[in-house]
Parts: C-alpha cells; sequence; structure tokens
C-alpha cells in the first residue's frame, strides 16, 4: 500500500534547481534512508511533504487518515512548558476527544429519545478510541518514554527553556515517539544525542513496524535501520534496495558504467566528426559524410554528473604552545546549580582529548569555562603561555542578512574578496553557497561557513564542541583527516566513535565527575 506519492516534483531558489520531475512512491513499512551531500535539499524535501513549503510543481499525495510525525532539526520548544507537557501533548487529541464525549454526558441530562440514541453512538465510539490509545494510562506512558530516553533522570517537571540542545532533541523526540504515527520524518536524530540513546534509537528503529524516511550522516546507524536508500545528487533522487554499504557497491559501479559508457561515446563523436570533416567535400564519399552527420545529429548524448566540490581542510598553526594547556583546581562548573564535583585536570602540549558521556552533564559548560566564557561557580582554570585558541561552537543562530563572503570578512578584514572567495571554496561551498546569506544555508553548509572561520585563524589549541554534526560523509572524512595531522592540542566533543578513536591520545569520560543524575 502506497503511503506517499510525489508525482513530477521541482522546486529551485532562484536560478538553482533543488529538484527537477521527481516522481516516487513510499509503501507502508519502508524504512528509507535519504542521503546526499550538504545542501542538496534533503531538509527542503521534508518540509515540501510535509506542506510547509509549496513546491514549484508536481503534486504531494498521502493516503487518507495517515498521521505524519516529524522531527525537524530546527523544530523549537514553548518557554513556560515542563518536558512532561511537551510529551503529554502528544495525546492532545485524545484529550480533545475527552473533552467532546464529556459535553455529550451533560447533553445527555435533557437530550430526547432520538438524540439520546446518537449522543450514545458518538460517546461509545469516542470511548472505544480512547480506550483503543492507551488514553487512561497516558500519564504511566510518559514516565515509561522519559526513563528511555534518560529524561526522568533530569526531572520531567524540568522547564524545557533549561535543557541543553541534546536534551531539547530527546523531548521531541519522545514526544513524536509517542504519537505513533503511521510515518516517521527523521531529520539528523542522531545530533546532539549521546551513545546510550543513539543504541536506544537504534533499536527502537529496527522494531518499527510503521515506515519512516531517515535523514543522517551517520552512517553506522544508517546501516543498522534502513532497508532502502533514496540518494539526492543533481536534483534527481534515485532509489536504492538495502543499507547504505549496499548502496555505495551498487552506486559506485553505475558511475563507473557510466563513465565507461561515456569515453567509448566520446571516442565515438570524435571519429564521427573526423570522417564527416574528411569526406563532406569529396562526391565519391558525400553520402557516406552526410550518414555520419546524421547519427551523430540523432545521438543521445551521455552526461557525466557534475563533481560537487569536496573540501579541503588545513589548520594553520601557530608557534608551539607552553608545556600545560590548562590546569584546573578544585573547578566547579555550572550555572545556577553545580553541574560537577570539584575537578583537578590538565591537558597538556600535543594531548588530543576526547570529552565524551551524556547529554547535559556539563561538556560544553566544561569547553566554555576553560575559555573564560562562563565563570566557575568555585576554583580556578589557569591557562597555559603562548595559546591560540580556536573554538567550534556546537550551534550558532543565523538572523541578519550576512553572506557567508561578510561572514568571513567579518573575521579577516585583511582578505581580498578572491581570498574570501577561495578560502570559502576550499570548503566545499560553491559559488551560489559562497553569495548566499548564511541564515539560508543547510546545517551542513552553515558548519563549513564556521569551519573555514576556523582553520584560516593561526591555532595550536582546539576546542571542538560536536563539529560533526550535520557534515555530510566527505566533509567529516576530511575533517578526520585534518585533525589526525594537525600539530597542535586538541579538545573535542563528539558521540561518534567511529571518527575521534583515530584521532585522540585521551578519552575523558565527563561522568566520571558530574553532579548530574542520568
Amino acid at each position: 500500500m502506497s503511503i506517499l506519492t510525489v508525482t513530477d516534483l521541482s522546486h529551485g531558489f532562484g536560478e538553482r534547481a533543488i529538484f527537477t520531475d521527481v516522481s516516487f512512491r513510499l509503501l507502508k513499512g519502508e524504512h528509507v534512508g535519504f542521503i546526499g551531500a550538504n545542501g542538496e535539499g534533503k531538509s527542503t524535501f521534508m518540509n515540501i511533504i510535509t506542506g510547509k513549503l509549496m513546491p514549484d510543481e508536481g503534486k504531494i499525495e498521502w493516503s487518507k487518515h495517515v498521521r505524519v510525525g516529524y522531527l525537524d532539526q530546527h523544530t523549537a520548544l514553548q518557554p513556560g512548558q515542563t518536558i512532561r507537557d511537551v510529551l503529554r501533548s502528544a495525546f492532545g487529541y485524545l484529550f480533545d476527544l475527552e473533552k467532546e464525549m464529556n459535553g455529550y454526558y451533560e447533553e445527555m441530562a435533557e437530550a430526547d429519545e432520538d438524540r439520546m440514541a446518537f449522543l450514545l453512538e458518538e460517546t461509545g465510539q469516542i470511548q472505544e478510541t480512547l480506550e483503543h490509545h492507551d488514553f487512561y494510562i497516558i500519564d504511566a506512558k510518559v514516565e515509561e518514554i522519559g526513563r528511555a530516553l534518560g529524561l526522568a533522570d533530569i526531572g520531567l517537571d524540568q522547564p524545557v527553556d533549561q535543557l541543553s540542545g541534546g536534551q531539547r532533541t530527546k523531548v521531541l523526540m519522545g514526544k513524536l515517539l509517542l504519537e505513533k504515527p503511521d510515518i516517521l520524518l527523521l531529520d539528523e536524530p542522531t545530533n546532539y544525542l549521546d551513545e546510550n540513546h543513539i543504541e536506544w534509537l537504534k533499536r527502537y528503529l529496527l522494531d518499527y513496524e510503521n515506515a519512516f524516511i531517515l535523514i543522517s550522516h551517520d552512517i553506522p546507524f544508517l546501516n543498522s535501520v534502513v532497508n532502502l536508500i533514496y540518494h539526492v545528487e543533481n536534483s534527481h533522487i534515485d532509489r536504492y534496495v538495502g543499507n547504505y554499504d549496499k548502496f555505495m557497491e551498487v552506486y559506485e559501479m553505475k558511475k563507473s558504467q557510466l563513465e565507461a559508457a561515456y569515453r567509448r561515446q566520446q571516442q565515438e563523436i570524435e571519429d564521427l566528426k573526423d570522417f564527416v570533416a574528411r569526406n563532406k567535400a569529396r562526391v565519391a564519399t558525400r553520402n557516406m559524410a552526410m550518414s555520419r552527420q546524421k547519427k551523430l545529429d540523432k545521438m543521445d548524448m551521455i552526461e557525466l554528473a557534475k563533481e560537487k566540490p569536496k573540501p579541503e581542510f588545513r589548520f594553520k598553526e601557530a608557534r608551539a604552545s607552553g608545556r600545560y594547556i590548562f590546569q584546573t583546581e578544585n573547578l566547579v562548573i555550572g550555572y545556577d546549580r553545580p553541574l560537577s564535583r570539584p575537578l583537578n585536570l590538565s591537558m597538556e602540549r600535543g594531548q588530543k582529548i576526547a570529552l565524551v558521556g551524556a547529554n547535559g552533564i556539563g561538556k560544553t559548560t566544561l569547553l566554555r569555562s576553560i575559555l573564560g566564557e562562563i565563570p566557575p561557580l568555585s576554583g580556578t582554570t589557569t591557562l597555559g603561555d603562548y595559546l591560540y585558541p580556536g573554538y567550534f561552537e556546537q550551534e550558532k543562530k543565523y538572523t541578519d542578512y550576512t553572506t557567508c563572503i561578510d561572514e568571513i570578512w567579518k573575521e579577516f578584514p585583511s582578505f581580498s574578496q578572491y581570498e574570501v572567495r577561495a578560502a570559502l571554496a576550499k570548503c566545499g561551498l560553491t559559488t551560489q553557497h559562497i553569495e548566499s546569506m548564511v541564515k539560508v544555508l543547510s546545517g551542513g553548509e552553515q558548519a563549513k561557513v564556521r569551519l573555514c572561520k576556523l582553520i584560516n585563524k593561526e591555532t595550536n589549541v582546539l576546542l571542538l564542541d560536536e563539529p560533526t554534526n550535520h557534515l555530510d560523509v566527505d566533509a567529516k572524512a576530511e575533517l578526520k583527516r585534518a585533525l589526525q595531522e594537525y600539530k597542535g592540542s586538541i579538545l573535542l566533543i563528539c558521540h561518534e566513535p567511529e571518527f575521534y578513536q583515530d584521532i585522540v591520545t585521551d578519552i575523558w569520560n565527563c561522568e566520571d565527575w558530574t553532579t548530574v543524575r542520568f
């Protein structure tokens, strides 16, 4: 049974085509990985099929009575709500039905015989719906999903505006899973999730009976949970059966076959043109030359896909630092309450350290406390000599009309326009991206702009907060290579062991010293 049918979808921004004549059907129970390079339009596609964005052309048709659940990487939570409020809102339609049913009960006191028969039938149907959807054990289900996602540990009555990025993602995911939609649309759900809860989500999706479409650059995660791949490239979407590894095998084979066919055709074209040029003037061979020309004119030309610019990250290195990068003495980090016991930590020149552990226990707070951006609740941090730090923050909101060129120029006013464009192009951004406002770019493209600022600054210590979030496969691989090559020191927050294990010299598990229950 088809859940979603997309027919002749075309969409673009200005002169840039995002999708051209895309058609496909999504069937019940299909587990789809939706993949492609940064900026190819994956999140745009999600916004189109959920009705948040109107396509330029084409039809989007959902089956009747299909309930769609969408986890958007940019969804905001309303200030003033608690975690429990958000999770209970998953059952909003059931509370509305209960209110309607109670209204019918009140009306029964004065209803005539015909009206009473109608009211009894309506209340009976509503009661059946409420019982079928476990309405009377809602609070128990909220508690259950809260425990599964680690939200119960921070307290379900915690206001949502006090949560970390990872905790907010868990709340939104919990609400979505409680809604039990007929199809899940998940836009990079593993961003901001810690390793334990990525494993939990993996198990959940493996057992999920309904359909889902998953956008992710986490290859091990994709391989574990999907049975179909939709690959978006050069404004088209192609369907592949199997997981990501199977897709790559077939994709590379098709690419090789197309390149071989292209080379054969180019050779044939060259031979035909040469024959026509040598023989069109001779009477004896003019007809053969005309025949070859007709063949040329009717030939279906094979076109190779345009190669996407691949990023090239090389960090500029400052002079060597002193022996110690930092030392802490009884440092307690936090805001209105402590997030750690007193910490006595030290980092030496040349160390590359991964900070790991559950969300919300203070990893980002520790980075910012070391940088001096957040005052400690008690204790001290002493920075070493000759430090030239570079900081990559996890998220940055772009709300003004600044272009990518302006963003780099603000950081490096001495650069010529050519140097600014060249720096952005080296990070894998096209001319269209470079001339666009930063706020309209995808999360991955914005991350590349921030990385552009970082790699062009001379540093000897890098403090990186989830740098792989939103980055596509090529950019992630190149960043890993660049960090392995970097001679300076690194303090890195990351939830992807396959990324950091080949980079770091030490792993600090922040769960060992946190005061947060998890």
